[in-house]
């Protein structure tokens, strides 16, 4: 195991480096044609910083691989437009840059659900101006009071508040119950084919009244009769080929009258 001041002077030296790697890239010719490779060394010096930053992040649910590359981008830019002639130092313009950037993910990206940019930053407004209420007040604020706080109308409080439930989806295997031995999902309505056939239901008895009499006779007596159309031919004293072209023109009646796109 190294010792502690082993592991400073490497750290110095590294600091070191990534320090004139940047001055230099800052300060050389853009058209200089080893500028791409001097850019890529300076991102990967100073990239253990936006790896510790990232890291700060990523106790609030999110994956490090995605904080990491959203530092990342975050230091690119900051390499890109550093300016040493402005008197800043590097890391003193490089953080604002990577933490802005983290910041910004979490607040368009790790909403399940899409919701405006207003409803965002009106969720943002709230949480702010209830914690400082809080404080005042030593109880939690109404959306009255949270409202007059930030000078806006209590529907866009609630508004915002609506929106805010976005923010994190819960799994439809969460278990429910005191047991837990049911989950959301089983809770979630299926489709019901029952409802379809009630609306046929409904919508065939009008239908049927639109035949002719004999039509919705020889209709009735084969399907809720259920007799075969030799019974019914016999009932009414036709050939069992009548009683079938009969039925056929009647079934197709309906069928155009229940539902007119269905010969189309």
């Amino acid at each position: 195991m190294q010792s502690p001041p082993v592991m400073d002077s490497r750290r110095a030296a590294a600091d070191d480096r990534a320090a004139t790697l940047i001055n230099a890239f800052a300060a050389g010719d853009p058209d200089e044609p080893s500028r791409a490779l001097l850019r890529d060394e300076t991102i990967a010096a100073w990239l253990p910083m936006a790896r510790r930053l990232a890291r700060r992040y990523a106790q609030r649910g999110e994956a490090l691989e995605d904080l990491t590359q959203t530092a990342t981008i975050g230091l690119i830019k900051a390499v890109d437009r550093f300016d040493p002639v402005l008197g800043a130092d590097f890391v003193g313009y490089a953080l604002p840059t990577i933490l802005g950037e983290l910041k910004r993910y979490f607040r368009d990206r790790a909403w399940s659900i899409r919701v405006p940019r207003r409803l965002q930053e009106m969720r943002t407004a709230i949480n702010d101006a209830s914690a400082a209420l809080t404080q005042v007040l030593g109880s939690t604020p109404t959306i009255a009071e949270i409202a007059a706080y930030l000078h806006v109308d209590e529907d866009k409080v609630i508004e915002g508040l609506e929106g805010a439930q976005a923010y994190r989806a819960t799994s439809l295997n969460s278990p429910i119950g005191e047991d837990g031995a049911g989950e959301l999902g089983d809770m979630l309505g299926s489709e019901d084919h029952g409802y379809e056939l009630t609306e046929w239901h409904l919508c065939l008895g009008p239908a049927l009244t639109r035949l002719t009499p004999q039509l919705r006779r020889i209709v009735t007596l084969r399907f809720y009769g259920n007799l075969t159309q030799s019974q019914i031919a016999a009932q009414l004293g036709i050939s069992q080929m009548h009683v079938s072209r009969l039925l056929t023109k009647a079934l197709a009646t309906l069928r155009e009258d229940l539902d007119p796109h269905a010969g189309g």
